[in-house]
């Protein structure tokens, strides 16, 4: 993508923060898209990373598909979709954000002679990371304690969305909404591997088809579906593999405290030394499988929407 150069006219518009907005709505729409079809994976994604074998609010699973038939089966609908509320709300908001601060510094960091290449887009998806991370860590706490709700529970359940962010704050304080933002922000790094893989990734096919120009974004319409889908993928796989821990130590902060109100896990530190003595490397990859079913498609889904949005939204302001 070529830098926009700012122009303001008499009526005040602006190509570049016009861009802007086209990237967070198409970034939206992709992220609503995604998560609607995979959440039940995530739940079990998210019940196999808290589990230690010591929580008796959780029930065993053998594997991924049958946790689904478990959950379906004693649960229903309602216990695959848990935190789907929460879900929606962020995955909308943290995608929006997201590609619109990665596409804002991207822009600010293509006039500074101190960064190119692949250095831009690593600092772009840092900073755009830390920034959404920052915003939306409460609502997935709260999608995160929604999801591990089973009928095991000892404590009273939450309602809903607004039921669990109203006792958490009256129960905890408002500390508890940022219960795994250190984790949180490590995976900042996660967004960058996977930014910078689809960026550097994505050239070597624009070179290998021999597209004109390719640093323009009007011509990414040249790619194909497939295409978009085989970068969504692959980029997204570098970087579960490579932050996978921080997201099972970030979930294990965030389930609800015991009945007595005691924290499972006292702090990040805590978390990673007992998953590492009681269950060794094992426990940083529970639920992988499950996330990487969950995540490879959904990444896919998300870059072939998010570029068919861009290049319809790039189509009819030409036309217009």
């Amino acid at each position: 993508m070529t830098t926009t150069t700012t122009t303001t006219v008499s009526s005040g518009w602006s190509p570049w923060k016009d861009w802007q907005l086209e990237n967070a709505v198409a970034g939206s729409i992709a992220g609503l898209a995604t998560v609607t079809f995979t959440h039940p994976l995530d739940v079990v994604r998210t019940r196999f990373q808290v589990y230690d074998g010591r929580n008796p609010n959780l029930p065993c699973y053998r594997n991924t598909p049958h946790a689904l038939f478990t959950i379906a089966r004693s649960e229903g609908l309602r216990g695959l979709y848990a935190g789907f509320n929460p879900a929606v709300l962020g995955s909308t908001i943290s995608w929006g954000l997201y590609f619109y601060f990665y596409n804002n510094a991207k822009q600010r960091y293509m006039k500074s002679r101190d960064k190119t290449g692949a250095r831009i887009h690593l600092a772009s998806a840092a900073e755009a990371g830390g920034l959404v991370c920052l915003f939306t860590n409460p609502i997935w706490v709260v999608k995160t304690r929604l999801q591990l709700q089973t009928p095991q529970l000892q404590a009273p359940p939450y309602a809903g969305f607004s039921d669990a962010l109203k006792t958490i704050l009256r129960d905890e304080g408002w500390r508890a909404l940022y219960k795994g933002l250190l984790p949180g922000l490590f995976l900042v790094t996660h967004g960058a591997i996977q930014f910078t893989a689809y960026e550097e990734l994505r050239k070597i096919i624009v070179e290998f088809k021999g597209i004109p120009n390719s640093s323009n974004a009007k011509n990414s319409d040249s790619l194909t579906t497939f295409d978009y889908a085989a970068l969504g993928a692959t980029s997204k796989l570098a970087a579960i593999l490579a932050t996978y821990p921080f997201q099972v130590i970030r979930s294990r902060l965030q389930q609800r405290p015991s009945v007595n109100g005691v924290p499972r896990y006292l702090d990040s530190r805590h978390a990673l030394t007992k998953t590492a003595q009681l269950e060794g490397t094992k426990g940083f990859y529970r639920g992988i499988t499950a996330n990487l079913l969950k995540n490879l498609p959904a990444a896919s889904i998300t870059f072939i929407v998010y570029e068919n949005v861009l290049n319809l939204l790039n189509r009819t302001k030409k036309n217009d």
